[in-house]
């Protein structure tokens, strides 16, 4: 018995002297959200976000305007998924998976205590979003063009290096940012972003020390930084721009929330815009329908063909990369068909097939780890699931799209 008290005492001094170090650690490096990330991963037994705590954040509302529900397929909903998929969803944790062909709600499927009117986080898939709007403000005249100098609206891009960033290269993350986006690290870029609360600040540490344009590399950052570009050049907070120019228009069912560094702060524009599958569908069937939105253009054809083309760079390694737009990702041949989607670190995805005139939504807990050609291989299941599930239908329907001008 004595023994054992002598090690639940060394124990005791042990975890006391770590708790110490750590604070002491926290308070000397000024690495508050620390704190905010271990109350809201460890303390809540599991080590990485949830899908749906944006409650846990401040947030500006996405407002919505006069709904428009989706129409049923005649046969909505009249297959079932495979077992391999069944089990595959039990595996990754997904907690909504949609397929919209020809305009109308063809299958969908909620798991869990999820359901159609459940609000995900959008995670990465916010890039594009934000993408989206980029067009937008170029349509408008509010931004020149996407070789635009990121410098005309944020100083600390004036001068320097940094004087080299464009719009463009932010777009297709070439930006030669030195971000660390490691998302194991607790001290690395995304964790302080994510639970941090100044976010601009935190921006401009990080300076550009490679010649932008030329490499892809992936960094939340510079999503983050076309955030601010966006609000400068709109004069708006990029929730309410989306409102206006997206969510109103596109008819979305509820409001959304878009996560904020602080209250009253800036949205954390490389993810947390959070929402329900079927209205996360509407950016899909958007850009479908090449920036139309029942006949009305939202954002210009133009921008949208140049989006989900390839954006002209190499990797680390020299080679060709192969796989993404303007913040979209791009599948350029899969089973005779060209994909583009948007993505989220979760699985979240917005898969578009155009020659198929269809948007596959999943939203869930976990993706693979294992990818192939830096697509997740998950992501190949939805897409053959959601091609299996309207075969009969595609090789019948001649259904006219109510987007196509007159």
């Amino acid at each position: 018995m004595k023994i054992i008290r002598k090690i639940l005492k060394w124990i005791g001094i042990l975890l006391f002297l770590l708790i110490l170090v750590f604070n002491l650690f926290i308070l000397c490096t000024g690495r508050f959200y620390l704190y905010s990330g271990i109350a809201d991963t460890y303390l809540r037994g599991r080590t990485t976000p949830a899908i749906d705590e944006y409650y846990h954040f401040e947030n500006r509302t996405i407002q919505t305007g006069a709904p428009q529900e989706w129409p049923d397929a005649k046969d909505y909903n009249s297959k079932q998924l495979s077992a391999t998929m069944e089990e595959n969803n039990k595996r990754l944790g997904t907690v909504a998976y949609l397929v919209i062909r020809n305009d109308s709600l063809r299958f969908e499927k909620y798991y869990d205590r999820f359901k159609d009117s459940s609000r995900v986080n959008s995670f990465s898939m916010g890039k594009t979003f934000v993408s989206i709007m980029v067009g937008i403000a170029m349509d408008e005249g509010k931004i020149k063009s996407v070789d635009q100098p990121v410098g005309d609206f944020i100083p600390e891009f004036k001068t320097g290096d940094n004087a080299r960033l464009t719009i463009r290269h932010l777009l297709t993350m070439s930006s030669g940012i030195n971000f660390d986006e490691d998302y194991v690290n607790p001290l690395a870029f995304p964790a302080q972003a994510y639970y941090g609360t100044e976010l601009e600040k935190l921006l401009y540490k990080y300076k550009v020390t490679a010649e932008p344009g030329k490499v892809f590399k992936y960094l939340s950052g510079n999503s983050a930084i076309l955030g601010i570009v966006l609000e400068r050049a709109t004069g708006k907070h990029i929730s309410d721009y989306a409102s206006e120019k997206l969510w109103k228009p596109m008819g979305a069912t509820m409001p959304a929330f878009w996560s904020l560094d602080h209250k009253d702060g800036l949205e954390k524009a490389y993810c947390c815009f959070n929402s329900n599958a079927r209205d996360f569908a509407r950016f899909g069937q958007l850009y479908l329908d090449s920036g139309r939105w029942h006949r009305k253009q939202l954002v210009s054809e133009a921008y949208v063909k140049q989006s989900v083309k390839l954006a002209g760079l190499v990797d680390d390694d020299g080679k060709p990369n192969l796989r993404y737009g303007y913040s979209w990702w791009i599948l350029p041949e899969y089973k005779g068909h060209s994909i583009f989607y948007a993505r989220g670190i979760k699985g979240q995805y917005i898969i578009v097939i155009p020659d198929q005139k269809m948007v596959i939504v999943r939203l869930g807990q976990k993706r693979e780890v294992e990818k192939r050609n830096d697509h997740p291989v998950d992501l190949f299941s939805y897409i053959d699931e959601a091609l299996d599930l309207c075969k009969a239908e595609a090789a019948t329907d001649t259904k006219p799209n109510p987007n196509t001008p007159k």
